[in-house]
């Protein structure tokens, strides 16, 4: 998937001064706003190969920011953080934080201009959800952290799923009347087939009846 990469107004480049390895980055930045945003944007990387993924995104931001010098992530998501990256003629110095730094965020650094921060997309999120975050962290009047972002995001993605998930067909109220009424019907049938002696009947075969003993009188009378 090829995303549109969303410039500021106030750039001064425009796309067809943007390197082609643009075409396949997927950055979103935020416009120049009143004050400055948590947020400067957020990069959608394809992995999470710092030494692959960085070329790209310093070519596009050297033109509107100012060559890049630095970078810093928060080793978190990232299993190999180099010590330096080439990119397009010079070296980008890769520097790492723990609690110091959000561990969804990218930190750039320019020696003629300042610094930005990134939301860092992770590169399995779904397209959905990806543009999501891209838009809100593009927001010039946004106020959440990156980790905050994601969180949102990952409630409103766990909202919608379990909102589609198939729920069992409900049985409704005169059906489960007539399963009573049966069930009920059942078990009176049961009790008078025991009374009768139906679950106890034995084979007279197997199991000859008894014969009676013959009454003897109490009291046998006398003769005169």
């Amino acid at each position: 998937m090829t995303a549109t990469i969303s410039l500021p107004p106030t750039a001064e480049a425009d796309d067809r001064s943007l390197p082609s390895a643009s075409s396949s980055l997927r950055l979103s930045l935020a416009p120049a706003g009143p004050a400055p945003a948590l947020l400067d944007g957020a990069w959608w990387p394809h992995s999470r190969d710092l030494g692959a993924e960085l070329p790209a995104l310093a070519a596009v931001l050297d033109p509107l920011w100012g060559r890049i010098t630095r970078v810093t992530v928060n080793p978190t998501h990232w299993p190999v953080v180099p010590r330096k990256v080439p990119v397009s003629g010079h070296t980008v110095k890769v520097g790492w934080f723990l609690a110091q730094q959000d561990p969804h965020e990218l930190l750039l650094l320019s020696y003629r201009a300042g610094r930005w921060n990134l939301l860092v997309i992770p590169p399995q999120t779904a397209p959905a959800e990806a543009a999501w975050l891209m838009a809100a962290a593009s927001d010039p009047l946004g106020t959440s952290t990156a980790s905050r972002l994601m969180a949102e995001a990952a409630s409103t993605a766990e909202a919608a799923s379990t909102a589609e998930a198939p729920r069992p067909p409900t049985v409704p109220v005169s059906d489960r009347r007539v399963e009573r009424a049966a069930s009920e019907s059942d078990r009176a049938v049961e009790a008078v087939w025991d009374s009768e002696g139906g679950h106890e009947a034995r084979d007279p075969a197997v199991h000859p009846a008894t014969t009676p003993a013959t009454a003897t009188p109490a009291h046998p009378p006398t003769g005169r």
